[in-house]
């Protein structure tokens, strides 16, 4: 406050000297040593101010020696949507896939399906060429102890296709590799086990393939009609060793899955000479009951 009456009294002096065209030298000079009391006291209070500054910065000065901690604010991953399961049509079949009539061969419904599906994929190809070419056949005996003797049928044709008992899923498919393999073809039969009939729709009979696999005639129930000691198995076969024994079921088929709808599975179905519709639920159990057996090609 009293540096700023200084300031205000200098002020005033400086203009009445240049009203009066006093030199403000004259003027001013000894009017301001009247009052240079007043500058002593501010300069001291200043210093005083001053000094009590710096004495406080002294004590609040920082440390900076001292490295702060800095945090990091978590982000947050960016998350992919909900990817939504893949639907199928609910219905699906697939044209082309000629019947043949199980005529000719009374116990060749395996060599049956697969001409089918062959044919239906292009390939040149009959019942007799593919049993004649590719199947390979051992029969049974029997031993002096009266028991019947034969091979795993995961492991090769049991009998003839006149009148034998057939052959499963692993031993066909290696038949029909050796075909494709002969005709130049780049496609591969696959032989599936335990693959429910829904997920082979799902896969493969929504897309357009068909499938042979393995259920019974006319979807009977199936039951143990014969039993023989294993005499054969294939490296590969986990189902059987020699020694082990196998039971043949009743009514066991094999046919070419080549559509669905919510109610029903159809069939290219050599023994009924058609394409056959069973009920999914019948289809299911039958299927299950003879080892949930299928091929595919492709």
């Amino acid at each position: 406050m009293k540096s700023f009456l200084i300031g205000l009294l200098a002020v005033v002096v400086v203009a009445a000297g240049i009203l009066s065209g006093i030199l403000i030298s004259d003027k001013v000079e000894p009017l301001l040593a009247e009052f240079s009391f007043l500058s002593d006291v501010f300069k001291t209070k200043n210093s005083d101010q001053t000094n009590g500054t710096a004495a406080s910065q002294d004590q609040a000065e920082p440390n900076y020696s001292v490295n702060p901690t800095i945090k990091e604010i978590p982000t947050e991953e960016p998350t992919e949507p909900p990817t939504e399961a893949p639907t199928i049509p609910a219905s699906y079949m697939i044209e082309g896939v000629t019947v043949h009539p199980q005529v000719e061969f009374k116990a060749g419904c395996e060599t049956y399906a697969c001409t089918m599906l062959l044919e239906s994929l292009g390939f040149d190809i009959t019942e007799r060429m593919f049993m004649e070419n590719y199947l390979e056949i051992r029969y049974p005996s029997y031993g002096d102890d009266g028991n019947m003797y034969a091979p795993s049928m995961y492991s090769s044709q049991v009998g003839d296709i006149y009148g034998g008992w057939g052959v499963y899923c692993t031993a066909m498919a290696k038949y029909m590799n050796n075909f494709l393999k002969d005709a130049g073809s780049e496609k591969t039969a696959t032989a599936l086990e335990n693959v429910p009939l829904p997920e082979l729709c799902e896969r493969y009979i929504s897309k357009g393939i068909p499938v042979m696999v393995w259920g019974t005639v006319e979807m009977l129930d199936p039951y143990p009609r014969f039993t023989w000691i294993v005499d054969y198995v294939e490296e590969g076969d986990t189902h059987y060793k020699v020694g082990d024994t196998f039971t043949w079921l009743q009514h066991e088929h094999c046919l070419v899955l080549i559509g669905y709808d919510e109610e029903n599975y159809y069939f290219a179905d050599s023994c009924a000479g058609r394409v056959s519709v069973f009920e999914r639920e019948v289809s299911e159990d039958r299927y299950e009951k003879i080892g949930m057996q299928a091929i595919v090609v492709m």
